[in-house]
């Protein structure tokens, strides 16, 4: 067989045998598939991308000369209705039977399940073909969210819904750790939908997972729950950044570690205060902006890279840092409510964290280009805040 002229050749190639698929969600599974190359390897909206090139498919195929052509389009058009032509597309009576079923499926439940730090949640719904025989098997949907990126990281369709729920429930049943709830499907398709349209824009996806491959038929089955209607509730307002200080300052856990009490006007003093800072500050860059919401994972982001691109410590702060984190843990661990086992686990996570960020401190390696300047003008002898000072060692440098 001579090599496909046009990417539409190569995708019909691919699709060549879809009329011998059982049923409409093989076909599905296999047009998902198919879609996540394009997506996989666009390089700005990825969601745009997979709708422009489905549009471009339809123009191109406009007279289909075969079933499997005449397939593949109603397939695509069921997987993207929004992409242009998609409306038109009609049913073909040389398309299998099952054709029919299409993205005919009904949502019969929604579920979230996740970690009591908040670090993740997964979102599960299980579909129902109209016609089982030729629509296939109940299937699920499961989207996971993660909290401290902010994006979709992963969607999978599974072909087994009943089984995948009690497994589901089984585990988090037996976890202290985690939690299962049912979910209302308007909230369940924003939570997922806001968040994909962040990852549809990254220009390197996450590693592993079905992304690519599902994420075409998971957007179109979450399309299909109701809208959010009923608007948020207004979150109170968190803690005062001075007040949850001052609340931590005075709690049994920064006792317990020993910290500092007094004027910061002392080296000890004035560390503990910039490590709370940063602290503070990285809390700010994450999703929902929380200092309490305090995880080995959250812990691991803060002290294994961002305090290290984003502050310089001397060695008065680096030595006071792991008696801060180790006292925050608990900490927000005992506000947030949070299991026994939970504690251990965060304590034991710590262990493992503090003796890396002690060894990248000391080799530098992960300063960004900014915090390695400013270090060095310290190292120096050079206050970073005087820019006179600054510019007189530029000078004297300048030929170095």
């Amino acid at each position: 067989m001579s090599a496909p002229r046009t990417v539409y050749d190569a995708v019909l190639h691919a699709a060549r045998d879809v009329t011998k698929l059982g049923c409409a969600l093989d076909a599905e599974m296999l047009g998902t598939a198919l879609l996540g190359s394009v997506y996989a390897v666009a390089l700005d909206d990825r969601a745009e991308a997979v709708r422009d090139f489905v549009g471009r498919f339809l123009t191109a195929t406009t007279d289909p000369d075969s079933p499997a052509t005449t397939t593949i389009r109603e397939v695509f058009a069921a997987l993207v209705p929004d992409a242009d032509g998609a409306a038109v597309v009609g049913h073909a009576p040389d398309a299998p039977v099952w054709a029919a079923q299409l993205g005919r499926v009904r949502p019969t439940g929604c579920w979230a399940y996740g970690d009591v730090y908040g670090d993740q949640t997964s979102y599960l719904v299980t579909f129902a073909y109209d016609d089982g025989s030729d629509g296939g098997p109940d299937h699920a949907v499961v989207a996971l969210v993660d909290h401290n990126i902010g994006i979709t990281k992963d969607v999978f369709v599974a072909t087994s819904a009943g089984t995948l729920l009690d497994q589901v429930r089984e585990i988090c049943a037996g976890d202290e750790l985690t939690w299962f709830r049912s979910e209302d499907p308007g909230r369940l398709r924003d939570e997922v939908g806001r968040h994909l349209r962040v990852t549809d824009e990254l220009g390197d996806l996450p590693a592993d997972g079905s992304l690519a491959t599902d994420r075409a038929l998971a957007a179109a089955r979450i399309s299909l729950l109701p809208a959010v209607t009923t608007p948020p509730l207004a979150e109170p307002a968190g803690p005062d950044g001075t007040d949850l200080v001052r609340d931590f300052l005075a709690a049994p856990e920064a006792v317990r570690f020993e910290l500092p009490t007094g004027s910061t006007v002392t080296p000890d003093g004035a560390s503990l205060d910039f490590c709370l800072g940063l602290v503070l500050d990285h809390a700010m860059t994450l999703p929902g902006g929380d200092p309490l919401r305090w995880s080995p994972a959250v812990a691991g982001l803060f002290l294994l890279d961002w305090v290290h691109r984003r502050a310089v410590l001397d060695l008065d702060d680096a030595a006071m840092m792991p008696r801060v984190v180790r006292a925050w843990s608990a900490y927000a661990t005992r506000r947030r409510g949070l299991p026994e086992a939970a504690a251990q686990e965060i304590e034991t996570a710590m262990e493992e964290l503090i003796p890396e960020f002690a060894r990248l401190y000391t080799t530098g390696e992960r300063r960004s280009p900014a915090t390695a300047a400013v270090a060095q003008l310290i190292a120096e002898g050079v206050d970073p805040s005087d820019s006179a000072a600054i510019d007189a060692w530029l000078e004297a440098n300048r030929d170095e």
